[in-house]
């Protein structure tokens, strides 16, 4: 089994590790209530999705 000869260098990993940043989510504004929701879920503030009242609305 091969082993590294040297170690790596601290800009050589950050080079490496630099796509590993969490990405933010996406958000979309309920037509409803106006309110920032996840895309294709229903408004967690008000319950609608597409148009029309598909769960309770939390208080």
């Amino acid at each position: 089994m091969p082993n590294p000869k040297r170690r790596h260098s601290p800009p050589r990993r950050g080079k490496r590790r630099s796509h590993h940043a969490l990405d933010l989510p996406a958000f979309s504004l309920c037509p409803n209530c106006g309110n920032p929701k996840m895309p294709h879920r229903a408004c967690p503030h008000c319950g609608w999705y597409r148009g029309r009242q598909v769960i309770e609305a939390e208080e």
